[in-house]
């Protein structure tokens, strides 16, 4: 078991790597992945459960004892992510369907993987977990509203469908594991230990089953879809940034606030893509996936190097 660990925390700390390598490799060899897409739902349902096995009661204390911070990082999740999403496919005149595919990636909460930059940038890691639960528990409300006020204007959309969609591929497996955790108290422990490999396993997974299935639309727009894809995220780290800091946020809410704001969900991007629009519609969630795992580590990084500014009314040292 203990070899189990060491495997899983190797393959975690070089997730973006695995990412990448799958979906250059779906993309020259499509036939041998297409399989995949028909597990697209059932995977991210297993990464939802291993979240609630992860989370727990101090979590949820977090939103009661900060509702401020938590509060400015979930409006700033639903409102600065789904507005540059309408701003860029407006600006940038894109075809319907990448536009509904980058409005759905906006719309949709925060990606777990946002929780372990947030660690390595040295950021408010609490913060962030509360952050991701509170947007994650929303969003079979708010995705579907964010949606259908943005992109209907391009195709039709089921708010209701969407509804029952993310409490199942969701809230329901979430739920699952919370009660897993309960039940199982401290033997549970063994198993969020291989987590991480199982999450990074089902991740790549539906990454290569979408860049299969749309291996050619991705080699007519892949360029165009992810220059736009780059711009959402790193305006997003950007305005997430200078948000926190706007409301007087000390450097390590402001790290935290950025990563959860530029970073996001987009698995469960792809599974609503697959169930309620088109194949192209979850490219944009799919680049996504790739490409936040490559600038959340960039960012954490930069991040790191930012200190605390010296509070004005502290008392200097003799």
């Amino acid at each position: 078991m203990q070899a189990l660990a060491r495997l899983s925390r190797f393959v975690g700390n070089t997730f973006a790597i695995w990412v990448l390598l799958f979906a250059i490799i779906a993309f020259f060899a499509p036939a041998q992945f297409t399989w995949l897409g028909k597990y697209i739902v059932p995977l991210l349902g297993v990464i939802m459960f291993g979240m609630g096995l992860t989370l727990s009661k101090e979590d949820f204390r977090e939103v009661v004892r900060r509702p401020r911070d938590v509060a400015i990082g979930v409006a700033g999740q639903f409102i600065i992510m789904p507005g540059l999403a309408f701003i860029l496919t407006q600006v940038l005149d894109l075809p319907p369907e990448v536009a509904v595919g980058v409005i759905l990636v906006g719309c949709c909460p925060g990606g777990t993987a946002s929780n372990v930059m947030t660690f390595l940038a040295r950021g408010d890691v609490a913060l962030s977990v509360a952050i991701t639960s509170v947007t994650t528990l929303l969003a079979p409300i708010v995705t579907p509203a964010l949606i259908y006020f943005l992109a209907s204007q391009w195709i039709e959309v089921s708010a209701s469908a969407m509804f029952w969609s993310i409490v199942q591929v969701v809230v329901l497996p979430i739920a699952l594991g919370v009660a897993a955790q309960y039940l199982l108290g401290k033997r549970v422990q063994h198993g969020v230990a291989v987590l991480p490999l199982i999450s990074v396993v089902a991740i790549v997974a539906i990454v290569a089953a979408v860049v299969a299935g749309n291996q050619a639309r991705i080699a007519s727009s892949g360029l165009m879809i992810f220059a736009v894809v780059v711009l959402h995220n790193g305006l997003g780290l950007l305005i997430g940034y200078g948000l926190a800091k706007a409301f007087g946020m000390s450097v390590a809410k402001r790290k935290a606030i950025s990563i959860e704001v530029g970073m996001q969900n987009s698995g469960l991007g792809v599974a609503l893509a697959t169930a309620h629009f088109s194949p192209l519609a979850a490219v944009p969630s799919a680049i996504f996936s790739v490409w936040h795992n490559i600038s959340g580590p960039l960012a954490a990084t930069v991040f790191r190097r930012f200190k605390d500014e010296p509070r004005q009314d502290a008392t200097p040292r003799a």
